[in-house]
């Protein structure tokens, strides 16, 4: 018997190799699948970002992202405009908090490991890959709402199947066979390695906005081609309206507080630093921009058509198919418009949410969980905790989703304080991935007291305004306050962590001054490595492993 469970932990157990192809041993934070992206898996160009952050913001929950602040007195385009500019400040937080991820080509989880210690890392790291499910969950029952549009497009007799599901699930038995189908479409993509993606990226990007710009014109049309929404004027003024104007602006900012967050695990796949950059800056606000004009337009549309505004496209597509409106060629353009918000909906899930929980959970448990083995175990977990029914029984669930940014722009000023001030651009790789006592992100057993005390101190001044989201009565100065929460805790930590260093400097950290980050960075185990370095200079830099023996680049750009 106990052969048999050996040979099970045999087979659980990750197998990395060296540079030379063979078996090396993997530790308790190392295996290939986190180690630094190798040369031949660095295939994302400036054009792939460029199209990614279309593809990424191409989602249906992004159509009607910017509809709270209409709701609430200010205009379609005072809305949008507030939404355009938090999202171009967090393109440029996701720039400078992705560099090390661009030069180094490691995640999240590994780079946390620099500013709060190998083992304090895995609690940033557990934070976000509990939140990555959650969200996973969220988006694959969005994705099985508009499978359920597609096929009651094609098929009227789902709408008729008895819902057994009960009050307290947002999704109908109907909907819950769509949610199982769709889930294994999500789980079947998985399987594509995340280089080779690039191409889902284009046809994401034409399939979407197909889609959208289809149902734009069809739903314009319906409204007579000037519908009156988007012409109101604002009902609110004066003061309230400069507290709701800042509100939504830092709001377009903090809704982003993931990307930035997780922003080296997607720019570890870039093939030079410089290609990231572009996109991250103008690409991401100005997709942002199209998809919710487009969003706006149509939800405007709805109450010229239906007497009534209807934020959620999809709604609105199955309301178009409501009794004498369910005519050939309604059924034919929601079937279209849904299917392409299907496929849009799958990419959408694993680039927001598979790619950064596979990267956390890998990280985790490195010695029995790969990057990919970790895409599935995310997809499992978020269809263990019922997503439909959290979304219908828990009146805060997304309030609490949302204010959760408070914790994650703590996190997001620690690190880009610890790689652009502290270790001015230089990291030791092959130390990122031991635990050794002598090692120099071991910090106090395995933990940066800095990067937690920065981290705490950021947190408490946004905490009562988080309770105040939750429920908890709160002054009208704290729930403003609470307005500037993301900007106020990502600077708090990021200067009390400066501080900290300043005070009780890391260990082996140089005082010398300058820029120390390299040209280009190689992995001690990338086949393609002894090739590649020699053409190429870099900064003086030397990289050593555990022994003091050097692994990395010296001045000569030779190993």
């Amino acid at each position: 018997m106990s052969s048999i469970w050996e040979g099970i932990h045999e087979r659980l157990l990750v197998k990395s190799v060296d540079q030379n192809g063979n078996i090396r041993p993997v530790g308790v934070l190392d295996n290939d699948s986190i180690r630094p992206t190798p040369t031949k898996d660095r295939k994302w160009t400036r054009l792939t970002y460029l199209f990614f952050w279309f593809s990424a913001t191409a989602n249906v929950s992004n159509l009607y992202a910017s509809s709270t602040g209409v709701s609430m007195g200010l205009t379609m385009w005072e809305a949008i405009a507030c939404s355009f500019t938090g999202q171009f400040l967090a393109g440029c937080l996701m720039a400078l908090n992705g560099r090390a991820g661009a030069m180094y080509r490691i995640p999240f989880p590994v780079l946390c490991r620099s500013s709060f210690g190998p083992w304090g890392a895995l609690w940033p790291t557990f934070n976000r890959a509990v939140m990555s499910i959650v969200w996973n969950g969220v988006n694959v029952t969005q994705g099985a709402q508009c499978l359920y549009v597609f096929l009651h497009a094609i098929f009227p007799s789902i709408a008729r199947i008895p819902d057994r599901m009960g009050p307290k699930s947002a999704l109908s038995s109907a909907q819950m066979i769509c949610f199982l189908v769709y889930w294994l479409i999500n789980c079947a993509f998985l399987v594509v390695p995340v280089p080779k993606m690039k191409k889902l990226i284009y046809i994401k990007v034409v399939v979407y906005y197909g889609g959208a710009f289809a149902m734009l014109a069809w739903v314009v049309r319906l409204a007579g081609g000037n519908p009156p929404a988007i012409h109101e004027a604002s009902t609110v003024h004066g003061r309230a309206k400069s507290w709701l104007i800042c509100k939504f602006l830092i709001l377009g900012l903090a809704s982003c507080g993931t990307f930035i967050s997780n922003a080296a695990d997607l720019q570890r796949y870039a093939r030079k630093p410089s290609d990231v950059i572009l996109a991250q800056v103008i690409s991401f606000p100005l997709s942002g921009l199209l998809v919710a004009v487009i969003g706006n337009i149509i939800a405007g549309c709805s109450r010229s058509i239906f007497g009534e505004l209807i934020w959620n496209p999809l709604t609105f597509l199955d309301k178009l198919m409501d009794g004498e409106r369910y005519t050939p060629g309604n059924r034919a353009a929601c079937a279209f418009i849904s299917l392409a918000f299907v496929y849009s909906t799958v990419f959408s899930a694993i680039f927001e949410n598979s790619i950064p929980a596979g990267n956390d959970i890998a990280a985790l448990l490195p010695r029995y969980i790969t990057v990919k083995r970790g895409f599935f175990i995310c997809a499992i977990l978020s269809f263990a905790i019922c997503p439909w029914y959290l979304l219908a029984t828990a009146a805060v669930f997304i309030t609490f989703l949302s204010s959760y940014q408070i914790f994650l722009s703590a996190i997001a000023g620690v690190l880009i304080c610890d790689y652009y001030l502290i270790r001015r651009g230089w990291l030791d790789i092959p130390a990122l991935y031991t635990a050794r006592t002598d090692g120099v992100y071991y910090f106090f057993h395995g933990f940066n007291l800095r990067g937690f005390g920065a981290y705490l101190v950021a947190v408490a001044p946004n905490f009562y305004g988080f309770l105040n989201q939750m429920g908890v009565k709160a002054p009208l100065g704290i729930q403003r306050f609470y307005f500037v929460a993301y900007p106020v805790g990502l600077l708090i930590a990021f200067g009390v962590y400066y501080l900290g260093c300043l005070v009780w400097p890391p260990a082996e950290n140089e005082k010398t001054g300058g820029w120390k980050e390299p040209k280009e960075y190689w992995d001690e185990f990338d086949p393609d490595r002894v090739d590649g370095v020699e053409a190429v200079t870099v900064l003086p830099v030397v990289v050593k492993d555990e022994n003091g023996a050097k692994t990395g680049l010296d001045v000569s750009g030779k190993v």
